[in-house]
């Protein structure tokens, strides 16, 4: 590259460089901290400088980059594609920060590691959506899978945290290697790992009449494979209901956000743009695995006790209602993704931050093998109404979300997915859709009612902070606002849909 291309590129690819940058100036900064201030003060002073970081990051990401470009020799875009995901991945960050202070404190691991990790795989989910290539792709999705390890296991003297760190690897490293498998036979099929390339070329071998190279057909599930687990969809979901009750509150609830919206953008950037031509291999495979996923979530969430396994179920249920999108493909299967993906962020996160607040201490509802103090058992939310109610009603309006239950937001992220799969001709698959969203609902209502027709069974000792506050404010407002304006955040992601998609108009049936 000469001397324009390389200033074009790294102004392009200004906002991960002051993320990178800002992580080691508050790596190195905390070990200074660390024998000055106490640790209430060390908590607030890193997360005001990771936040300070994300903001100037973003103002980096929507003021510096006028117009639509590709840098890096086309393996990097700077689209309103991916702006929408990085906002979202900057808002899920931010609120996970938020959520952090109180409960670092009181888990008594405020150590600058964890916003730095927080940092990189933020970094490492922006370079997956931006990525333009498989191995740029690739290296994002390692760099944050890679930190994530790290938080899910930060709770050293924990053992159900360590377990859950070291099943994440195991298996993350098994999927990383069948991923990566994927990509080097789509290299062998058409000698490139660039996503505009790689279209041109299947557009260009494949033809409808003649049968699709068997290489290109193995390195198509291979991907898929690799992509499902990532996404935490059925059957690479074994991963999630242990890591999500093991790891730290907190990146639970950036877990299942911020990294599963990064995996979707791949998805949707890889599968509905790169290999289009091919949708008659893959389109029938994220048919039975989006079913199959609704299905076994909404099921096995019925009979979970524990609150973080019960979310978790739940994440895997709304991983297959989101792809249901990718089923229905076009303009507007994917900008009801993007919608699905931005109102899962404040309903997710708000109830988060619920479980958060729920510390207490009452030895009657903890099993012998809790680690802390929260109360992961969902009877420990019986008789929330009675005491604090205001708190019960956020609560209440986060599970009716997440529930789909009108007029609430989440009512049309599942809404305009089922019209998408509709205007297709996927009539039969929403309304197997719909049935399954009713057993969801079930394990949703089934907290509202301990909440609001059992009495208490013991005394409540809610971790309230600040900040915590703050994040229970900005998501119940996201969740309302929504809600009330459908449309016009609905407008927001159909013109930050990537252009390729405008020519999948018509869906995959035939």
């Amino acid at each position: 590259m000469d001397k324009q291309a390389i200033i074009q590129s790294i102004i392009a690819s200004s906002s991960e460089i002051v993320v990178i940058v800002g992580a080691c100036i508050i790596l190195l900064g905390s070990l200074l901290a660390e024998r000055l201030c106490t640790r209430q003060k060390l908590s607030r002073l890193l997360t005001g400088a990771t936040l300070l970081v994300l903001i100037l990051a973003a103002g980096m990401s929507f003021i510096f980059i006028p117009s639509p470009q590709t840098v890096y020799g086309n393996t990097f875009i700077i689209d309103p594609f991916a702006l929408y995901f990085k906002a979202v991945i900057f808002l899920t960050a931010g609120l996970t920060l938020l959520m952090s202070g109180r409960y670092l404190e009181q888990e008594g691991i405020v150590e600058g590691e964890y916003h730095v990790l927080v940092l990189f795989a933020v970094v490492g989910m922006m370079i997956m959506v931006s990525g333009l290539d498989l191995l740029v792709i690739y290296m994002g999705l390692e760099l944050q899978a890679f930190a994530f390890y790290v938080l899910v296991g930060f709770r050293r003297g924990h053992l159900q945290s360590n377990e859950a760190a070291l099943k994440y690897v195991v298996l993350g490293a098994v999927s990383s290697g069948i991923l990566l498998y994927g990509l080097s036979l789509i290299y062998g099929a058409t000698g490139t790992t660039q996503l505009t390339d790689i279209a041109s070329m299947i557009s260009k071998d494949f033809s409808g009449d003649a049968p699709p190279d068997l290489m290109l057909v193995l390195a198509v599930i291979f991907l898929l494979a690799g992509l499902i687990f990532k996404v935490g969809a059925v059957p690479l979901h074994m991963w999630v209901p242990d890591v999500y009750e093991g790891a730290p509150t907190p990146i639970t609830a950036f877990l299942s956000v911020g990294s599963k919206a990064a995996a979707f953008a791949i998805v949707l950037r890889i599968f509905l743009d790169a290999m289009t031509p091919l949708s008659g291999i893959w389109s029938d495979i994220i048919i039975v695995i989006s079913v199959v996923t609704m299905a076994l979530g909404s099921f096995v969430a019925l009979v979970q006790t524990n609150i973080k396994r019960m979310l978790a179920y739940s994440s895997i249920a709304h991983a297959g209602f989101a792809l249901l999108g990718v089923i229905a493909a076009g303009h507007e299967g994917i900008a009801s993704v993007m919608l699905y993906l931005l109102i899962y962020l404040f309903m997710n996160i708000g109830f988060f931050a619920i479980v958060v607040m729920m510390q207490r201490d009452v030895d009657e509802i903890k099993t012998p093998n809790t680690a802390s103090a929260e109360t992961d058992l969902i009877q420990g939310y019986s008789g929330l109404a009675s005491v604090h109610p205001g708190w019960a009603f956020l609560a209440l309006l986060f599970l009716f979300s997440l529930a789909g239950i009108p007029p609430t937001a989440g009512f049309f992220a599942k809404f305009y997915i089922l019209v998408a799969l509709i205007q297709e001709g996927y009539v039969a698959l929403s309304v197997l859709a719909v049935l399954l969203s009713a057993v969801a609902a079930f394990f949703y209502i089934r907290i509202v009612m301990l909440m609001y027709m059992k009495e208490p069974v013991g005394s409540f000792n809610l971790s309230l902070s600040p900040s915590l506050r703050l994040v229970l404010g900005i998501t119940a407002i996201g969740t309302i606002g929504i809600g009330l304006a459908p449309v016009w955040f609905l407008s927001q992601a159909q013109n930050a849909v990537f252009f390729n998609a405008m020519a999948l108009s018509g869906g995959f049936l035939p």
